[in-house]
């Protein structure tokens, strides 16, 4: 069934996710730098794109966007390079390949190389139709008090696919719950929070970043549960978009297809070769 409405994936769809997950990644910089002020956490500006430190290992730790609203000039990537080095830590771009393809050369010259990829997925919300799921799983928002038990909750669902050790994924988790103006969702069984999501908006995108279940709760529908959700809040925020990022060929990537994402564009990751 042709969609109701056509979205095509070029340069302007290309800025409104960009700018909504750098959006995404600033607010979560700026609850670190509130609940953990000794890591030294700050974001700017530069050649419009958002430059991010939430500490030498942590993966917000890069720039979003850049290329994509201005070319930035060899004084401005010295500028951020010397963001990164001024706090000891590697020097990291996410490139969408709408930005301009000077882009890549200018990167290669300087000794960047590509270290990853992302699948970069879109849902326009007028086709939104997620089935229902789980008659018996309930899906809310989450109150304040309830940040502890969210970030308890998501941390124990990433606990098999992540390097970090349970207290820094515990730690991650406890500032994604501090964000401004970003719902947390729990899905629960029968009163018991068996999964959580986060969610940022940000000018009509509604951004999917974090769920998870936990591992003995698995294949009972929360994940759906929990999309339907998220994807029912954005569209009643106001939002015509949603975006999730995935791995390339992941169970994430397929799982999104089926409920109608569509893929943008694949982003490369570059790193500074001497950093």
């Amino acid at each position: 069934m042709p969609p109701t409405v056509e979205i095509l994936s070029d340069l302007a769809l290309a800025r409104r996710l960009e700018r909504a997950e750098g959006t995404a990644g600033a607010r979560y910089v700026e609850a670190r730098a509130r609940v953990m002020p000794e890591i030294g956490a700050a974001w700017t500006e530069i050649a419009g794109a958002y430059v991010m430190f939430d500490g030498p290992d942590s993966p917000i730790t890069q720039t979003f966007g850049l290329g994509m609203f201005e070319n930035p000039s060899a004084a401005d990537l010295d500028r951020i390079e010397q963001f990164f080095r001024d706090r000891k830590a590697p020097t990291h771009h996410e490139v969408s390949p709408m930005a301009d393809k000077s882009l890549l050369e200018i990167l290669t010259a300087r000794g960047y190389q590509p270290i990853e990829l992302t699948s970069i997925l879109y849902l326009p919300l007028a086709d939104l139709d997620i089935p229902a799921g789980n008659p018996e799983i309930r899906v809310r928002t989450t109150r304040p008090e309830e940040a502890e038990l969210w970030a308890s909750t998501a941390a124990e669902g990433w606990r098999e696919f992540t390097a970090f050790d349970g207290d820094q994924m515990l730690s991650l988790m406890r500032i994604i719950a501090a964000r401004d103006e970003s719902p947390c969702f729990l899905a629960e069984l029968n009163g018991h929070p068996i999964a959580a999501g986060g969610l940022v908006i940000h000018e009509g995108v509604a951004v999917l970043a974090g769920a998870s279940t936990i591992p003995e709760w698995r294949k009972r529908g929360a994940q759906q549960a929990l999309l339907k959700a998220r994807l029912e809040f954005g569209a009643k925020q106001g939002c015509d978009l949603a975006m999730i990022g995935a791995e390339p060929g992941s169970i994430s990537q397929r799982n999104a297809q089926r409920q109608g994402f569509r893929i943008a564009y694949t982003r490369i990751k570059w790193k500074l070769a001497s950093a």
